[in-house]
């Protein structure tokens, strides 16, 4: 992992105290000298500041040098088939904008085309900024409601009426489109770009969105960002030098006990014959024909 960054933080007071030493006391006696302690942390803080703004821009543009990967059209519209297969028992990604039940996770209801929960924020998220850009819409009446059940399982307030409204939204292009762009924004376009940031080509990316889905994109132990730094313990990434086959095994045996750690009876299938089959094949850049098998049944991409 790169730890530049923190390194030159730590380095920063040392580089601040020096300054302070050597300026003194000024003409004007105490009065200056306590001016230049007050404005080195401000200093020091536009320096981290600055530092942080660099290493943006860096991370920028190491993404706009690399190949689109799972970005390119044909390869997000096959991710979307590969999730859907595991979210919806389905390679039509799209019959699921409309999809909405309580699968018994503890989440409340799961909807939508990525599995949107009223338990776990995101789906309050897209219904708040749908309601803002389409005020009036068939889910406004239901945010009370939304809010006070979010981080919990309980439908309080959402029954009777709160699956038949989903279900009726989702027949508009506004509200497909909206779930579409929820999706983008907090899954897929953070999921491909750190993986490119880790030197992951297609399925590595693919690897990373659908931990992001299932796991969330949190920063706990079982979140995507703790499975990442637990990876990271084991194998290098390829932008540290690392193969890419094995960090991806390690991250997905990382990702595979974070699973079983939900519940000892969940069907991992879509790690184990998928995400891995595609590993072992040698496919990185996830090409097509695909074949794979999630929860029992085959599924298969020309």
């Amino acid at each position: 992992m790169r730890r530049t960054g923190i390194l030159l933080l730590a380095a920063v007071p040392v580089a601040v105290t020096a300054v302070v030493l050597v300026l003194g006391p000024g003409p004007s006696g105490s009065g200056d000298a306590e001016g230049t302690r007050a404005s080195a942390p401000q200093r020091a803080r536009q320096d981290a500041e600055d530092r942080a703004e660099s290493e943006r821009a860096g991370d920028a543009e190491v993404v706009a040098d690399a190949p689109p990967g799972l970005a390119a059209p044909a390869k997000k519209e096959l991710a979307q088939r590969i999730v859907a297969s595991a979210e919806n028992s389905t390679l039509d990604w799209r019959s699921a904008y409309g999809y909405i039940e309580d699968i018994g996770d503890g989440q409340g209801y799961t909807a939508g085309v990525i599995g949107f929960c009223t338990g776990t924020h995101d789906l309050l998220t897209l219904v708040e900024r749908y309601t803002a850009a389409h005020p009036g819409n068939g889910l406004a009446a239901y945010l009370p409601a939304l809010r006070k059940v979010d981080g919990t399982d309980s439908h309080r307030g959402l029954d009777p009426g709160f699956t038949a409204a989903w279900k009726a939204e989702a027949g508009l292009p506004a509200f497909r489109a909206a779930q579409d762009a929820e999706r983008d924004r907090v899954y897929f376009d953070p999921a491909v770009r750190l993986a490119k940031l880790d030197g992951l080509g297609a399925l590595g990316q693919f690897v990373y969105y659908d931990a992001m889905v299932f796991h969330g994109p949190g920063t706990g132990r079982d979140s995507f960002h703790g499975l990442r730094e637990r990876a990271l313990e084991k194998a290098d990434s390829p932008s540290e030098g690392g193969s890419e086959r094995d960090y991806l095994d390690a991250f997905l045996d990382v990702r595979r006990e974070a699973m079983r750690a939900r519940s000892h009876t969940i069907d991992t299938s879509r790690v184990d014959t998928a995400q891995r089959r595609f590993l072992h094949e040698g496919n990185l850049e996830l090409r097509t024909p695909l074949t794979w098998r999630v929860y029992g049944e085959t599924y298969e991409v020309r």
